[in-house]
């Protein structure tokens, strides 16, 4: 049941994002919507010298869902590199999908209720999704 999914935890989560606002000087910017619910999320990224996310701003016009993802990505992106980015995209995806285990990013098996509503995974996915994306976007100094 999809009410499952809607936890009070979850809840706290999508008022929790430690960077609300969009970066100024952002190197890699990225914004992903959900066709189904319309949830639009953007991800700013500024990497350091060693290709690692040095700072984040985001904007987020999500569902419930989308801005709990959101807050998860926020609170530990920062200090990842492209690679592990990228690897988390593509875990959340698969671990969705029900093709893998539960990604190894902190926080995200709050939405296994959510694993058979395959309606919901597209705005659960959206942060990951920008994140990668703008990032890679920062390394490769190009829009994606």
């Amino acid at each position: 049941m999809s009410l499952d999914l809607y936890t009070p935890d979850i809840s706290a989560l999508a008022v929790g994002n430690p960077f609300p606002d969009r970066l100024a000087d952002a190197t890699g910017s990225a914004e992903r919507r959900s066709p189904i619910c319309g949830s639009r999320v953007t991800v700013d990224v500024r990497l350091d010298e060693d290709g690692r996310v040095a700072a984040v701003g985001t904007q987020v016009r999500a569902c419930l869902l989308g801005q709990a993802s959101s807050t998860l990505m926020a609170r530990h992106v920062v200090g990842r590199s492209v690679d592990e980015l990228e690897a988390a995209r593509d875990a959340l995806t698969a671990w969705l999908a029900g093709e893998g285990g539960a990604p190894d990013w902190p926080g995200l098996t709050i939405f296994t209720p959510g694993l058979k509503l395959t309606a919901r995974h597209p705005s659960i996915r959206l942060a990951f999704e920008a994140a990668a994306d703008a990032a890679a976007q920062a390394r490769d100094g190009a829009p994606r």
